[in-house]
């Protein structure tokens, strides 16, 4: 059996667009007409090389086409970028390799659905741009119910390398052991689409992902997935940015301009992740 996402935006909407271009009006005053100050570095190569792990749709995920990478992130990030005056270059990369390729100057910035945290915070800088929590998902036709990550003693759990999940499952292990029941087994895998034809198969019984990516591969998978329980840990996504660079400032008053103009909540509307909107992005909010 397989399992494959298919590449186009989904017919899902998840919010009113109405109700998100009002969104617009809280930056009028804050968002400025004048051009924002990039760094001479960035002006002079006139692009930005941006990292995304192109597997996690509806976020960043390959078009049809097999090599053109495309999503919400993807559409935001060129946003950000011509507010910038310079044009956005997405390169795909895996997931857990894009970090250290900040820090060692590789890329100018990530937009992949990172999760905001303090330990990440620690090497590289992030921009606040929406919020998203975890989802469970299984097989509709005999998966398990999770309400949570105490039900997952016993089981095994299929998790990109990486992410917030595979931390949050191996965490969860210890506790089960702690408590005398049997571990998780966590199944890691190099991309998300490992992960789902690992749930596909029968080799892990629950899967686990940021919730608009959940919503997606349930909703793509043309009934094989159902999502379980409820989503749990709503934190904010970043734009991950190499320390020291001068970047962070300007792609903040960059976004704060998408969505004074109404582009954020079209964006957001198109993808179907209106549920994930913020009103007051920020430079490295967790360590605040």
């Amino acid at each position: 059996m397989t399992f494959t996402l298919r590449n186009f935006a989904s017919p899902r909407r998840l919010g009113a667009l109405a109700g998100l271009v009002a969104l617009g009006s809280v930056f009028s005053a804050s968002a400025s007409a004048a051009s924002i100050a990039l760094p001479e570095k960035y002006k002079a190569q006139g692009h930005l090389t941006i990292a995304a792990d192109a597997t996690y749709a509806p976020m960043e995920f390959i078009a049809k086409d097999g090599k053109t990478v495309v999503g919400a992130d993807v559409d935001l990030g060129k946003a950000i970028a011509k507010e910038l005056g310079v044009k956005a270059d997405f390169v795909n990369a895996s997931f857990d390799s894009i970090i250290p390729a900040l820090q060692s100057g590789k890329y100018d910035m990530s937009m992949s659905s990172f999760t905001i945290t303090k330990k990440r915070e620690e090497v590289v800088d992030f921009v606040s741009y929406m919020t998203a929590g975890t989802s469970f998902y299984v097989k509709s036709k005999g998966g398990p119910k999770v309400n949570g990550l105490a039900d997952l003693c016993g089981m095994t759990v299929a998790v990109e390398k990486g992410t917030t999940q595979a931390d949050d499952a191996a965490k969860q292990g210890k506790e089960c052991v702690a408590a005398g029941k049997k571990p998780v087994t966590v199944s890691v895998f190099p991309d998300q689409n490992g992960a789902n034809l690992a749930i596909a198969s029968g080799r892990a019984q629950v899967g686990m992902a940021d919730s608009p990516v959940a919503a997606w591969i349930v909703e793509e998978s043309r009934g094989q997935f159902k999502l379980t329980g409820e989503p749990y840990n709503s934190a904010p996504y970043g734009i991950a940015i190499p320390k020291n660079s001068g970047l962070a400032e300007p792609v903040l008053a960059a976004l704060k301009k998408v969505m004074a103009s109404g582009e954020y909540a079209k964006i957001l509307h198109k993808w179907g992740i209106t549920q994930g909107a913020i009103k007051d992005p920020a430079i490295n909010p967790a360590a605040q």
